[in-house]
């Protein structure tokens, strides 16, 4: 008896404790994820492309060179594309509505 008052007073603290602490959760830092995407990996892959594309040339294959660094410069285009209508988009929804 005294043993499952001592578990249920034990379990309400535990409870109480957990809540407590998860009340104020912490958010994800996605500038600081960005930034190290921008700053480390997508060099090192630009870097690998660079190599296989170099690796082809040296081989004949400068057709498949050419294609592959055009559809490299498309997809480039389309990210800075996207990235400068996210800036837009944020410029205009601030003049709309302040």
């Amino acid at each position: 008896m005294i043993a499952t008052e001592l578990a249920g007073q034990v379990t309400t603290a535990f409870q109480s404790t957990v809540l407590a602490a998860a009340a104020d959760p912490k958010g994800i830092n996605t500038s600081g994820i960005v930034t190290f995407f921008a700053s480390n990996v997508a060099p090192i892959l630009l870097a690998v492309l660079g190599v296989i594309f170099i690796g082809r040339a040296s081989r004949g294959e400068i057709s498949k060179v050419l294609t592959s660094s055009a559809i490299a410069i498309v997809g480039l285009a389309f990210i800075a594309g996207a990235a400068t209508l996210f800036f837009l988009g944020d410029y205009l929804i601030k003049l709309i509505f302040n």
